[in-house]
């Protein structure tokens, strides 16, 4: 590609929407687009996918069809483009006659760059649509949602089958398909479907997101914990029945929370408003079904909670990345019980196709697994999409607790000897009644006899549930099955039980959680300053009758209080703020941001060349000088076998610790100033890394590593930016 169309689609991305630069694989994909292949792109929710297929769009001559099988999503999209000076429609359901034959009016001039449709709409009436767009100047065609269109997907939907007619409608048209959520055998299916030539598989870790799961107990109590310091920020809640979401909804307004209900109980009006009410920020908390969240973009919602089990990880990955779509630190809660699994099952066997139940069941039993899983939760979810993680994010609750671990060598001989002696024939609840010597009809007479049916009367079920996950979880048992799974011997089961080999496990009564580590972003200083930019990117909305959100995410507005910029030039330098944008909109928040540095007696924060924070205060330099001091132990003993000479794998392996954790340490230890961090970067590589960090500002490690390619590593990123 020409170093002119690389300036011009950089450009586009500036003036349009107000990016400094592009993200991960963004760049490549809209190249890939114009340069005329047919692309499958798999990105995140929150990750850039629209970008991809808007910024080609205003590049290339011609209107772009966006195919999305979402109403909501298609508003919130023209409302956004509209709002950056860029000519956007939609044609579905919400459309009067007279407005429609408006749009086509204009379709057929040639005065829309980029028109959204459904599945629906484009093969209605034999077809009519498909007819009229081959006479005018197709540009690209993007399929959004594109996992509908397979049967392996968690959302398929016949109609999207139709899809795969478009390449014999429009032979010579790009073709982009774009999801958040597919496996590897979805992703088959798709580009089988369709057809395509190039494959961009983004990371789907989502740093900013922290992933807990609670054991679902006095669910509603915790909830209330979990909440008392969310006050006034934007969050779902997710339950499985209407009931449910309704008695929640009831109970939160109860205790002085802003909320509401959503499900497909009420009418399409209801729905409607109390969806605006969120979008418009006016209600803090919806508490819906998954009938809710599907394509709304609104990218301050700080938390999304599960009072449920979800169906599967895509749907829960999906639901959870409505959280932080504006990268800022954002939480996901699961509150887990088997009980809900034993009533999906029930949901998924009233299919009437075995095949696609059997699949349902499979992706249940990993959900299950998600959520008795003692090791990161986050490489259990990137393992799902075939991406691998070092397993120490530092970012969810099994990374930042201690587990407490005992002698369980006898509790594994009775849970292993059970299995052995019951023939490897039945499931966990089964074992554990059998274990703790049951009297329930269920246990067969026969097994009554064997010589372990009771040895583990002294555990509760509770503790035996946990005990056999955590055997699972090391190799010690397994479980094969979808419909019906039963417990069988792993790998590691013959040593323990015939080699009195040693297991370790987790002392489930004393889990010591620690304090959530904090997140490298900017925190807000200036809560008075945010509030009144609130206000003014609220009165905007109002008057353009869009949401929030579409003006400046919420991320925009926190650089705005952090960095105080006080002329046009430096609003360019913040984040959301292009040419448009800064024309429309840039006076209203410069005056806000100078008559408060003004009334405070406050610097602009930044400099003649990029955003930086200027000199740390005399407090700040005192409680660095504090932070020397306090270097905890396990990093203390890092530090004394890193200066015995030793490299980082050879520490790892010395303290049976990951390459992860000992770089982790490091960076910490250059943090404190106990190590140097030309010890760990040499002096040419730490610029580039610099700049790096400086053009990914909030979107983690992975961003910056796409930026500097192989020659950099991870454990280099981090010493500099510790140094930082």
């Amino acid at each position: 590609m020409s170093k002119k169309v690389l300036n011009d689609i950089h450009n586009i991305l500036k003036e349009t929407f107000g990016y400094d630069s592009f993200r991960g694989d963004q760049e490549k994909i809209v190249q890939s687009i114009i340069e005329g292949q047919n692309t499958l792109v798999l990105m995140p929710t929150g990750g850039g996918k629209s970008i991809c297929y808007q910024v080609p769009a205003l590049y290339l001559e011609g209107t772009s069809i966006v195919i999305s099988p979402l109403i909501a999503l298609m508003k919130d999209q023209v409302d956004a483009l509209r709002v950056n000076g860029v000519e956007a429609h939609f044609l579905n359901s919400t459309l009067s006659e007279s407005q429609a034959n408006e749009i086509f009016h204009k379709l057929m001039d040639g005065k829309i760059k980029l028109l959204y449709v459904s599945p629906e709409r484009l093969f209605a009436n034999d077809s009519y649509l498909i007819q009229q767009l081959k006479r005018i100047d197709i540009s690209q065609i993007a399929i959004d949602e594109a996992h509908c269109i397979s049967q392996w997907g968690h959302d398929f939907r016949p109609e999207y089958r139709k899809l795969s007619n478009l390449k014999r409608h429009f032979p010579t048209v790009p073709i982009a398909a774009l999801t958040a959520t597919a496996d590897s055998r979805t992703r088959e299916d798709i580009i089988k479907i369709i057809g395509l030539e190039k494959v961009f598989i983004s990371s789907f870790n989502r740093e900013n997101i922290h992933y807990q799961v609670q054991v679902k107990q006095n669910s509603r109590s915790l909830l209330l914990d979990y909440l008392k310091d969310k006050r006034g920020q934007s969050g779902i809640i997710y339950a499985l029945s209407r009931k449910s979401v309704e008695s929640i909804s009831e109970y939160l307004n109860e205790h002085g929370f802003s909320s509401t209900a959503y499900h497909a109980g009420l009418s399409s009006d209801q729905r409607m408003i109390r969806q605006e009410e969120f979008i418009q920020d006016r209600i803090d908390i919806v508490v819906a079904t998954i009938a809710f969240g599907m394509g709304i973009d609104k990218s301050n919602v700080r938390f999304v909670v599960h009072m449920d089990l979800p169906k599967n990880i895509e749907g829960y990955y999906q639901e959870t990345g409505r959280a932080g779509r504006d990268g800022l630190p954002s939480d996901a809660l699961l509150f887990f019980s088997r009980g809900d699994a034993v009533t999906l099952r029930g949901f998924i066997d009233q299919g009437h196709d075995i095949n696609q139940n059997e699949v349902l069941h499979d992706k249940l039993n990993k959900m299950i697994a998600f959520g008795e899983t003692r090791k990161c939760r986050r490489q259990y979810l990137l393992k799902y999409f075939d991406e691998s993680h070092n397993g120490q994010c530092d970012n969810c609750d099994n990374c930042t607790r201690t587990f407490d671990v005992f002698d369980g060598t006898e509790i594994a001989q009775k849970a292993l000897s059970a299995v052995y002696r019951l023939k490897e024939s039945f499931g966990t609840n089964y074992v554990i009644d059998f274990l703790r010597g049951s009297k329930s009809q269920k246990i067969r007479e026969e097994h009554t006899w064997i010589k372990t049916y009771g040895v583990g009367k002294d555990l509760s079920k509770a503790l035996w549930q946990a005990y056999i996950r955590n055997l699972v979880e090391e190799d010690y048992l397994r479980i094969e099955g979808l419909k019906f799974p039963v417990l069988k011997l792993g790998t590691k089961a013959t040593a323990v039980l015939f080699n009195k080999q040693k297991v370790s496990l987790v002392r489930v009564e004393s889990i010591l959680q620690t304090a959530k580590k904090s997140q490298d972003h900017l925190v807000v200083k200036h809560h008075d300053l945010m509030s009144a930019l609130k206000d003014v990117r609220r009165g905007l909305a109002t008057k353009e009758n869009v949401p929030p959100y579409v003006i400046f995410s919420d991320k925009t507005l926190v650089e705005l209080c952090h960095y105080l910029p006080t002329t046009e030039n430096d609003l360019l330098r913040i984040n959301g703020f292009g040419q448009i944008k800064l024309k429309r909109y840039g006076p209203q928040f410069l005056k806000v941001v100078k008559d408060y540095c003004t009334a405070q007696n406050l610097a602009s924060n930044m400099d003649t060349n990029t955003k930086s924070v200027k000199m740390r205060s005399n407090s700040t330099r005192s409680a660095q000088a504090k932070a020397k001091k306090s270097a905890s132990k396990t990093q203390l003993e890092t530090l004394k076998l890193f200066q015995a000479g030793m490299s980082i794998p050879e520490i790892a392996r010395e303290r049976d610790l990951s390459n992860s954790s000992i770089q982790n340490h490091l960076a910490q230890l250059i943090y404190f100033g106990r190590v140097p961090l030309s010890a760990l970067v040499i002096d040419e590589k730490i610029d580039p890394i610099k700049m790096a960090i400086q053009k990914t500002s909030g979107q983690g490690l992975a961003a910056a590593k796409a930026i500097l390619g192989e020659a950099y590593t991870y454990a280099e990123i981090k010493a500099v930016l510790a140094s930082l």
